[in-house]
């Protein structure tokens, strides 16, 4: 039962070039920058990743796309991540556009073992329609386009047919966890981890703060520890170290 490994480094070991990636953080919120840094250092590419996000300021999968270690991304927002953009569009990479409630539903599904269900979100657009460009070709023609959905109707209204998502892995921070893999995420880092965490096969989870089981109160777990196989305890650096997108003030 307890899943608490040494290091980072060995939780990601066996990830295999070419792997599929679920990632939890929205913008720099709940990014497991830990575990992202250790798979960039073991140098393993050809990833397909989903997340709503490819990363930020080179923080977080910003670090893999630029070092060329992802294949496919996908997410719901580019983004002022101009090195994403830039690939996206000069053919290098092959980028999965979906709406956001789409794809959180379908990482959650994926997690539950439902195969697929129906949405109104994308009726009547490319997405239910195809023709979203999935691949440029370098010259600003399309390569590879989104197939066509199935759209049923029910109740006099329009849905289209979503697949759930599993991915080989998956990857997530946490504020806190027990050695048995129960997490709690804090404030808005619980956006897309807990739905990443469910739709890996091998979910690792990096914990800013681990603590012994029972030491959680289970009214308050997030995510039960049946989705997580693998625990990284941070150091306080590591937990301390948390970006600011962008900062305002009031004048």
């Amino acid at each position: 039962m307890d899943k608490v490994v040494a290091s980072a480094a060995e939780a990601v070991a066996d990830v295999p070039h070419g792997a599929s990636l679920a990632v939890g953080g929205f913008g720099l919120s709940g990014v497991p920058q830990v575990l992202i840094r250790a798979l960039y250092e073991r140098g393993v590419g050809g990833l397909s990743v989903v997340s709503n996000n490819c990363g930020a300021m080179e923080s977080g999968l910003a670090m893999l796309l630029a070092a060329g270690r992802i294949a496919r991304v996908t997410g719901s927002y580019i983004g002022a991540n101009k090195e994403f953009a830039r690939q996206y569009l000069a053919g290098e990479l092959e980028v999965e556009l979906i709406p956001q409630g789409t794809l959180a539903e379908r990482l959650r599904a994926g997690g539950a073992g439902i195969p697929a269900f129906y949405t109104p979100a994308g009726v009547g657009t490319q997405v239910a329609e195809g023709g979203l460009p999935w691949r440029y070709d370098g010259s600003g023609g399309v390569a590879l386009a989104s197939p066509t959905k199935e759209v049923r109707e029910f109740d006099g209204r329009e849905y289209v047919l979503e697949r759930g998502i599993r991915t080989d892995y998956a990857l997530v921070r946490a504020a806190r966890g027990d050695r048995h893999g129960n997490l709690v995420f804090g404030k808005s880092a619980r956006n897309f981890n807990p739905l990443a965490a469910m739709a890996g096969r091998v979910t690792v989870a990096e914990v800013e703060e681990l603590v012994e089981p029972g030491g959680l109160d289970p009214d308050a777990v997030h995510l039960p520890g049946v989705f997580v196989q693998r625990v990284v305890a941070l150091t306080a650096a590591q937990a301390a170290d948390k970006k600011v997108e962008r900062r305002t003030v009031n004048g």
